[in-house]
This record gives C-alpha cells, sequence and structure tokens, in this order.
C-alpha cells in the first residue's frame, strides 16, 4: 500500500492566517459590479446600504492577494478545521484505475457543509458593526443552516428565504435553521413586493435562487439595522472559502504530492472558487500548471451554455448588476435535487478565469450525478450532498479514462458536504423516479433576450 495515509490532517498551526484573493494575481480583473440605477461601477458606500461595511470592502478589493483573518474567526475555525484530505483508497479500489484520487471532505461540521466558512465570517463582520440581524437566500439549505448556526452564536437574528422547492423537499435541513433560531421563509413569498411579483409573473413557480436573494434583499433594506448575506456568487465568498484551498494544497505539499486535476461542482462559484483559487494563483503567475474542472447540472448550464455577459445577480432586478456567465436573471432552473446549483450565474471571478481559459466546464444529468453518489457512498462510507456528486462524477469518469490509457493522474476534488437530509432525492433515485431535464436552446434564447442592455 502506498505511504499516503487515507487522510492527510494539518496541524492547527498549519491553518491559514489569511484568505487569499485570487484576484490580486489576475493581470486583466473581473469587470465591475453595476449600480442597476446608473450602470456605473458601485462605490461603496452604495454597497454599504446593502452589506456589512467591511464586507464591501473585501468585494471591491481586486488588489490585495492576503487579507487577514480576524482571530475570532480563526478561532470559531478551529472548532471544525482544518479538515481533511481524504485519499479514497477504496473507490480507487472499486474502479480499478492508476490514477490517485483525493477529497477534500468540508462536511464535518454541523452545518454539514462548506458554507460555515463563510457564514462565520459573515456574522462575525455585522456584529463587529453593531447590526442586530441579516438576512439571506438558501438553496438546499446548506448555507441558511451555516448562517443560522453562525448567528446563533454571535447572537444575531437570521431571516432566511429558502428556495419553495427545496423548502418542501428537504424539511429536515429547514428544521435544523429553526433550532438555531432563524426565520424560514419558502420563497417565492407574499411577504415581500418583490416576492409578490415574481408569483404574480410565474404562477406555481418552484423558485430559484434568484428569487430568493431579492426577497431577502428587500427585507434587509426595508429592516433598521439589518444588512443582506450571500453564501456564494460574490467575490468576497470566494476570499473566504479559500481556506479550503490554501489547506488542500498545504496537505498536498505535506506529501510532495503534485495535483494533476482538480474538480468542483459550480452552482454560484463559493466551493469552487475557494477550492481552485490558490491553485489558479500559480497558473497566474506561471508557477505551474493544472487542468481545472467546474462541473455543472446540466438542467442550469451557465458556464457551458451562457452568456458572459452583465446581468442581474437576482430575478427582481434589485440587486447590482455583475458581469458573468449566466442564463438570464428570469431563467427558472427545473427543479432538480441539486437546490445549490439551481443559480442563474457563476461568480464573477471564476467567469473571468473560465473565459480566460484557466478552467474548463462539463454539465452532467442528475441521474448520472446520483449514480455516481450512491457508488462513492457505499464504497466510502459517506453519503455525499447531490451539489458534491457532481464533482464525483467527473471524478470517476476521469479516473475510468486513466484505466483506459495507464496514466496515473492525481485527481482531487471537492467534497462539499453531506445529503443526509437530501433523503427524498435518493429515494426518487432509488425508486427509478427521477429524472433528467436538460432546457431547450429556445428556452435559453428566450431568456437571453431579456439580458439587460449594458455597454
Amino acid at each position: 500500500m502506498s505511504t499516503i495515509p487515507y487522510k492527510i490532517y494539518l496541524e492547527e498551526s498549519e491553518m491559514p492566517k489569511a484568505w487569499y484573493n485570487v484576484r490580486g494575481d489576475m493581470k486583466k480583473k473581473p469587470a465591475p459590479i453595476l449600480n442597476p440605477a446608473t450602470l456605473k461601477p458601485v462605490t461603496l458606500d452604495e454597497l454599504s446600504g446593502i452589506f456589512c461595511r467591511e464586507l464591501a470592502e473585501q468585494e471591491l478589493d481586486d488588489t490585495s492577494r492576503f487579507i487577514e483573518i480576524p482571530e475570532e474567526i480563526r478561532n470559531f475555525y478551529r472548532m471544525y478545521r482544518p479538515s481533511p484530505l481524504v485519499r479514497a483508497y477504496c473507490l480507487e479500489e472499486k474502479l480499478q484505475t492508476p490514477a490517485h484520487i483525493y477529497y477534500k471532505f468540508e462536511g464535518n461540521n454541523t452545518s454539514g457543509s462548506h458554507k460555515l466558512n463563510s457564514a462565520i465570517a459573515q456574522a462575525y463582520y455585522a456584529k463587529k458593526q453593531g447590526l442586530k440581524g441579516v438576512t439571506t437566500e438558501t438553496g438546499a439549505g446548506q448555507w441558511g443552516t451555516a448562517l443560522s448556526m453562525a448567528c446563533s452564536y454571535f447572537d444575531l437574528d437570521c431571516q432566511v428565504y429558502m428556495v419553495k422547492v427545496s423548502y418542501e423537499q428537504k424539511p429536515f435541513r429547514r428544521e435544523v435553521m429553526r433550532t438555531y433560531g432563524a426565520k424560514v421563509t419558502p420563497s417565492p413569498s407574499m411577504e415581500t413586493e418583490v416576492g409578490r411579483r415574481i408569483n404574480a409573473e410565474f404562477p406555481g413557480t418552484t423558485g430559484s435562487l434568484g428569487c430568493a436573494i431579492s426577497e431577502a434583499v428587500e427585507a434587509a433594506t426595508s429592516q433598521e439595522g439589518y444588512r443582506y448575506v450571500l453564501g456564494s456568487v460574490l467575490s468576497q465568498v470566494l476570499l473566504h472559502q479559500s481556506v479550503i484551498g490554501l489547506e488542500t494544497k498545504a496537505a498536498l505539499d505535506k506529501y510532495g504530492i503534485k495535483a494533476d486535476m482538480i474538480i468542483g461542482c459550480a452552482g454560484g462559484g463559493s466551493n469552487l472558487g475557494g477550492l481552485i483559487s490558490p491553485f489558479a494563483g500559480e497558473i497566474l503567475r506561471g508557477e505551474a500548471n493544472y487542468e481545472i474542472i467546474a462541473v455543472e447540472p446540466a438542467s442550469c448550464p451557465s458556464l457551458t451554455r451562457g452568456k458572459y455577459a452583465y446581468d442581474f445577480c437576482d430575478t427582481g432586478k434589485v440587486c447590482p448588476l455583475a458581469k458573468m456567465y449566466t442564463l438570464g436573471s428570469g431563467f427558472i432552473p427545473s427543479a432538480n435535487h441539486a437546490g445549490g446549483l439551481r443559480y442563474h450565474g457563476m461568480s464573477s471571478v471564476v467567469s473571468e478565469l473560465y473565459d480566460q481559459g484557466i478552467l474548463t466546464a462539463r454539465s452532467v444529468e442528475q441521474t448520472s450525478v446520483f449514480e455516481a453518489a450512491e457508488m462513492f457512498a457505499r464504497v466510502e462510507g459517506i453519503l455525499p450532498a447531490p451539489e458534491s456528486s457532481h464533482a464525483i462524477r467527473v471524478a470517476i469518469d476521469e479516473a475510468l479514462k486513466c484505466k483506459e490509457t495507464g496514466e496515473e493522474k492525481n485527481i482531487v476534488f471537492g467534497l462539499t458536504g453531506t445529503g443526509y437530509f437530501d433523503m427524498v432525492a435518493y429515494q426518487k433515485y432509488n425508486d427509478g423516479e427521477m429524472t433528467d431535464y436538460v432546457p431547450s436552446d429556445e428556452e435559453l434564447q428566450k431568456s437571453f433576450a431579456k439580458l439587460p442592455k449594458v455597454d
């Protein structure tokens, strides 16, 4: 057997003391976010009306390579970090592949996913600013769970707008949020002006992250002492999630392992961006080369079939405009079971890296995703989240290619969280009731036609 252990752990002293901002190494920066009223770059003061001021500063900072992690946040991280980098020996044996497969496991905390890395940071800055509480959206519920936990820790009010289809499919994750003190509302709701408008325009809609974002922003801006926080897409979130990639690289370096391929699921970009940032930085600086693959659902293929254009970040068109790969803010994805990937656009940072050719993208259908998830669960002993399983699918595919060619590639993927609250999805798969949906070109063109006109 190889001398590489099953689980590579870092010592607490080896945890990152600063987040890595990949924008600092990008010669061509992501395009600035725009004020929807003026179509000019958003100022710090304008952004501070929505986000906590220090978070707004992080959002606009595209020059600092490293930003120190406050001691209070590092102390919280110590509860569940460093997270392990696991050698998937059993999966390798199952596949009979010469490839070496590693996964960075982010599910070993109460929230069950990587989302806590940014949730605790955003709650910390809200508390530091003296706010009463925060509002947010959540898809599958992992972000809402993480934020409710973080707000409980800092004694902040937490209001969560949960995508309606996930609210109905994942009642137990909803109850975890409520247990931590959060108010959870299915979105689109009738509680906000934008929610009522979306319900009128799309009767019977199952909702989307874009809808829920609109409601959460309206709720934040209409209550004194509240700000909006977001679990993905934003540059500040990718910054906080860079602890994933920094730890992954440190663990690989500890044993002299050079990754050939890095794979992550892609919805809004938080896990993917956090995992790949340090590796992308090496590519940008000309220090190394990696094959980086973003994996998205075929039902919501923003990178593989979207347009690189300015678009609203939300369905209600109340948020700033970002230049990103998008399917259109009015695009309502099908009710697939990877709720965290049902977002119409992709992080501006990930979009720009993709446009520059630093990473590639693939889309996969959900039945093949759950086939991979089931195989992984049976041999590795972890039931993966549907979102994470997109990365598992492509990692297995690449390992099987190595079996054909005899190449001993080192494949690294992000296991973003566990799927123990996603049993309705697994039931549908096991009962043979799961279907695959791929939007037609006509559907996408209809959505693209409504993209805002920005020169």
